[in-house]
């Protein structure tokens, strides 16, 4: 049997346990996990305490972010997972890399085009190999489109249109936490964004040339709420009496699992996990358009909204001979609220093909079990198994994750300045 890899993983919040127990649970034959970081060493032991309990793994050492060097040094690691703040990607990415290990990171990437293009440097620098972990490119429907547009079903792809929907459970949740500072997350357009930029570079098989955006804060925040008539305010749902009617708060008090990460440890590093989201200070945008054009002259328009009733997208790609649309509905879920398997599940889906000259059908879309719409298996796998042959390259290397989060990052540029964005000018590879 081929030696395990080794796996040390550097920010114990949300996400990290979708990739640390995947690994412990499913891949123990191929891979090892030797090593916890992060800035809070009470959510350390829970996830030590998670993993004794919950999957029967011894505990690992723990080392605080100021001993990420002695953690590599010490446990040797093949692989850094890096599931920080994304505006700490970059510093454990780069470190990692020039201290001799391959990296896997969450997306998005980074957050800005200075990161973006340290990281760029670093792997010519230093030879290591950095994945992105793109997950929406492996679900059953996502792949079946770029099949349908790879075998010419619509011909040559003039025009997309790509509406995604965050619902008032999901879409909220970034308007509680650490992503309601952009300069924490770079905003939905780059933290949320990154995925559907990502998917139209996958399906296209192109990318971006060119940017221009348009976005602001209308529904969350206190001046929102205001105009609205509410005059009842609070900062956190925990202690709150206002918080207990209020159906945007949450309760981390009553969820074993967000309470053991986040309550607990807030006194060691005070972050609060159940901020108001019609709170001051927050600095993203919860609606947002956005046009691209890309490098083999198709065209896209998008739009997030973060505030509606259903969670999910409505797409209708565009061609020479015929039209694409699909519809999927996700379910609702709360980050670490629950079963890591509901996390982006899909309730509903489907795909239709218009033919310029004939009827219309639709595409039967395989079933898959797992988060994502069955994605997440199939990326897991790919991460810590036998990776099988996949003729259409959905494993994501840096350049995606650059590419993917430079449309965002360009569409912060525009509606900051009102301008369109090249982006050829904001990093050089």
């Amino acid at each position: 049997m081929a030696q395990r890899k080794r796996y040390a993983l550097i920010g114990t919040g949300g996400r990290a346990e979708f990739f640390w127990g995947a690994l412990v649970r499913d891949f123990r034959e191929t891979s090892e996990l030797v090593a916890f970081c992060d800035i809070n060493s009470i959510r350390m032991d829970y996830s030590n305490k998670l993993l004794q309990e919950k999957y029967n793994h011894p505990p690992v050492p723990a080392y605080t972010a100021d001993r990420f060097d002695d953690m590599i040094r010490e446990t040797r690691p093949d692989y850094i997972i890096v599931t920080t703040m994304d505006r700490t990607h970059h510093t454990y990415i780069i470190r990692a890399m020039e201290l001799g290990c391959d990296v896997i990171s969450e997306k998005p990437m980074t957050i800005d085009e200075e990161r973006c293009q340290e990281i760029l440097d670093a792997v010519k620098r230093t030879g290591r190999n950095l994945r992105v972990t793109f997950n929406y490119r492996y679900a059953p429907h996502n792949t079946k489109i770029r099949e349908l547009i790879r075998d010419g079903v619509i011909g040559e792809v003039y025009s997309v249109h790509f509406e995604w929907l965050l619902n008032t459970q999901h879409g909220a949740d970034y308007f509680r936490r650490w992503h309601r500072d952009k300069r924490n997350s770079g905003g939905l357009l780059v933290h949320k964004s990154t995925h559907h930029f990502d998917l139209v570079n996958f399906w296209l098989d192109t990318q971006p040339k060119r940017v221009f955006a348009l976005g602001d804060l209308r529904f969350y925040g206190r001046e929102n709420a205001e105009r609205r008539g509410v005059t009842k305010f609070y900062q956190r749902a925990h202690g709150s009496e206002i918080a207990k009617n209020d159906p945007f708060a949450i309760q981390l008090a009553e969820n074993p699992h967000l309470k053991a990460m986040y309550l607990d440890a807030e006194s060691e590093d005070g972050y609060q996990r159940d901020q108001s989201v019609f709170g001051d200070g927050i600095s993203i945008e919860d609606t947002m358009g956005v046009l691209v054009q890309y490098k083999n002259k198709a065209i896209m328009t998008y739009s997030l909204n973060a505030y509606l009733p259903w969670e999910g997208f409505n797409i209708a790609i565009n061609g020479s001979k015929g039209r694409i649309e699909a519809k999927v509905v996700e379910q609702s879920y709360i980050n670490s609220g629950g079963d890591k398997a509901l996390e982006g599940a899909v309730v509903g889906k489907t795909i239709n093909v218009f033919p310029m000259f004939g009827e219309p059908y639709n595409v039967p879309i395989e079933e898959a079990e797992g988060g994502h719409g069955g994605g997440d298996p199939i990326m897991l796998n790919d991460l810590f198994g036998v990776p099988q042959d996949d003729p259409l390259n959905r494993a994501a290397s840096h350049i995606d994750g650059a590419m993917s989060i430079l449309t965002g990052i360009a569409g912060n540029i525009s509606i900051r300045t009102g301008m369109p964005v090249d982006i050829d000018g904001l990093v050089k590879f």
